[in-house]
């Protein structure tokens, strides 16, 4: 029996076999349907050169015996397309692993492929805050970011991408400042051209903005009306004037772009879903985040999760385009024997790096370059700059219910704050290089 995870390996093998096919195309694409059956799309001049199509034919044909049930007959699975970009769009595609002129396209079912990365954002940072398993504490430590940077006099932009699980604005609004408005009823209403009115109707300034500014964006509005029915429509395209089509994730660009020129906001955080979802792959690969901070706890459960997303980065070729803006953040790091966790967590960490995302690094030759004479991307366990090295955020009771967060920040003191987020916020500030921020935790000794 051949299982969707051997397709691809079965393809490489039988390429390799028939070099002289590949190379004489200009292109080949592996083109995997929404029930995860396969054709070839070559370009149409391969369907009037005799030979060339014979040695399609013969290659399809040793390459669907192979992935039985995966492929489709002889006479159905070959397409031929004018050219390789319009294959390729609107789809999830990257080159197959060991070959310039191959192609893998997949047709899916949602529009969160986490294969196209968006260039960083050239006005105010974006920062994401993501995890692969939710109850983190993620939200509670953008809610405490905010608070900080307000309290240095920034102006900050808030917005509540966790759709399917909303709660951050009750974090950083009583309820009696709740917009009309929130992001699900934007995007809605968008696909009627209706949404632009509500726009100033969604935003809503914290109590807790200190010197600065917090201009909180959240999911839904003060009354959430039909927030199921309205949430099942927000990931649709829109089809502008003229027949272009706009992705969902690009409708929410859109939206960011104009909350960023009506605000001017110093900085922009961004909650993002946990998960690998389409949500989460809007928040981390489309919006053009500056910086990502992925929440981590110790556990199989963290580790297995990333190193799936980072598969699908290296493999798809886009690592290098998003691993530089990545950055491990230990999570609710416990009061007893937290040095011995944060340990353990690095070290999980960074063999996660350097199995994926870190480049490899030949032995040195005299002079202390690489055989290549390239510089590569690579860290060592204890460096303190490398992505791998978690940041920190300290266990503590008071912040361990989110509903009560308003309430806390409200009456918290900097101390406070310091003690349980004060690693995590210092080093976005030194990220930002607005200052050095408070010390880190490991400063003290904590590794």
């Amino acid at each position: 029996m051949t299982t969707f995870d051997q397709i691809l390996p079965a393809a490489r093998e039988v390429l390799e076999k028939h070099s002289e096919f590949v190379a004489s195309v200009d292109w080949l694409v592996i083109n995997r349907d929404l029930n995860g059956r396969v054709r070839f799309i070559v370009p149409e001049a391969v369907e009037t050169n005799e030979e060339q199509r014979k040695q399609l034919v013969a290659v399809y044909r040793v390459f669907g015996e192979r992935i039985v049930p995966h492929a489709y007959p002889p006479e159905s699975g070959l397409l031929y397309e004018a050219g390789l970009e319009q294959v390729c769009q609107d789809a999830a595609h990257y080159p197959l692993e060991g070959f310039a002129k191959i192609w893998v396209v997949d047709r899916l079912a949602t529009e969160g492929n986490w294969s196209q990365i968006a260039p960083e954002a050239a006005g105010a940072p974006r920062i994401v805050f993501f995890s692969i398993k939710g109850g983190v504490g993620r939200s509670t430590a953008l809610a405490a970011c905010a608070w900080k940077f307000a309290q240095l006099g920034k102006k900050v932009l808030v917005l509540d991408l966790d759709l399917e699980s909303p709660g951050l604005s009750s974090s950083l609004l009583p309820s009696e400042r709740q917009p009309a408005y929130g992001i699900v009823d934007w995007l809605v209403e968008d696909l009627v051209d209706n949404a632009d009115s509500m726009l100033d109707d969604m935003i809503a300034r914290s109590t807790l903005s200190h010197d600065g500014e917090i201009c909180v964006i959240p999911a839904h509005g003060d009354n959430p009306g039909e927030y199921i029915a309205k949430l099942g429509r927000v990931w649709m395209p829109k089809i502008q004037d003229g027949g272009a089509r706009e992705s969902w994730s690009g409708r929410l660009q859109r939206l960011l772009r104009k909350l960023e020129e009506r605000l001017k906001p110093d900085i922009v955080l961004i909650d993002s879903r946990a998960g690998i979802d389409e949500v989460a792959s809007s928040c981390v690969t489309d919006l053009g985040a500056n910086l990502v901070l992925l929440f981590a706890l110790a556990g199989t459960q963290t580790w297995n999760g990333y190193r799936m997303l980072f598969d699908h980065w290296r493999r798809g070729r886009v690592a290098e385009c998003i691993r530089e803006r990545l950055q491990i953040v230990a999570a609710l790091v416990p009061e007893l024997e937290p040095a011995i966790y944060l340990a353990d967590l690095r070290e999980h960490a960074y063999d996660l790096f350097i199995e994926t995302l870190y480049d490899e690094i030949p032995p040195p030759v005299e002079g202390g370059k690489d055989r290549q004479g390239v510089e590569r991307w690579s860290f060592d366990l204890a460096d303190e700059l490398a992505p791998h090295m978690p940041w920190i955020v300290e266990w503590h009771r008071g912040f361990a219910a989110l509903h009560s967060l308003h309430g806390r920040l409200v009456s918290v003191g900097d101390d406070e704050i310091r003690n349980v987020f004060g690693d995590l916020i210092g080093r976005i500030l030194r990220f930002l290089d607005w200052g050095n921020g408070y010390p880190r935790v490991s400063d003290g000794g904590a590794f």
